[in-house]
């Protein structure tokens, strides 16, 4: 029902690193018989470097501008689940591509990233003395704008990823317009 209903519409996945957007993107994907793109895994294809070693070479910004292009060749294509990076949402150009699709945020503790991510030494805006802290300001900074996802998922840090994927499943068609006239 939820395929008919989607009609080959993109989902885009954005939350804060640690979220789990590429391991219920995956899922997602399989579910609805999708392909999965994570667009970080596609920028280090692109650029042959891996993300670390883009932000100490190029910088933060070329980052976020390869992050845009990745991004625009995306959107020109349907039936795709896409995790994108925590920082996607801060060029206000990338939500002309989101919006192409639905646009789910996995919302999720900062203790609960820290805790996933604590020992992750390929995260370049976690390489500071204090992560927890920088996980909070980073949040803080951004949720305005992750707050404009068509649906949000909250994550206590107990839900099994599959069970997340069946989550945003359900809350699919409740953000969907009525595509046929109410005749009653």
């Amino acid at each position: 029902m939820v395929l008919e209903q989607i009609q080959g519409i993109n989902i885009y996945l954005i939350g804060m690193m640690g979220a789990g957007k590429s391991t219920v993107g995956e899922i997602l994907a399989n579910r609805l018989s999708y392909k999965f793109f994570d667009t970080d895994v596609l920028i280090s294809q692109v650029s042959g470097q891996a993300i670390p070693e883009i932000f100490s070479t190029q910088g933060e910004e070329e980052f976020r501008n390869l992050e845009s292009q990745v991004l625009s060749s995306l959107c020109a294509y349907q039936h795709l689940v896409v995790a994108t990076g925590g920082g996607v949402v801060i060029k206000r150009m990338n939500w002309s591509y989101l919006r192409h699709g639905i646009i789910v945020w996995l919302d999720v503790p900062t203790h609960c990233l820290y805790e996933r991510l604590k020992g992750d030494t390929t995260r370049p805006l976690l390489q500071h003395p204090d992560p927890l802290t920088r996980l909070d300001n980073i949040l803080e900074t951004r949720r305005h704008l992750y707050q404009q996802a068509d649906i949000s998922i909250t994550i206590n840090g107990n839900e099994k990823p599959s069970e997340i994927a069946e989550q945003i499943i359900t809350k699919i068609p409740n953000i969907l317009k009525q595509t046929q006239p109410n005749l009653n």
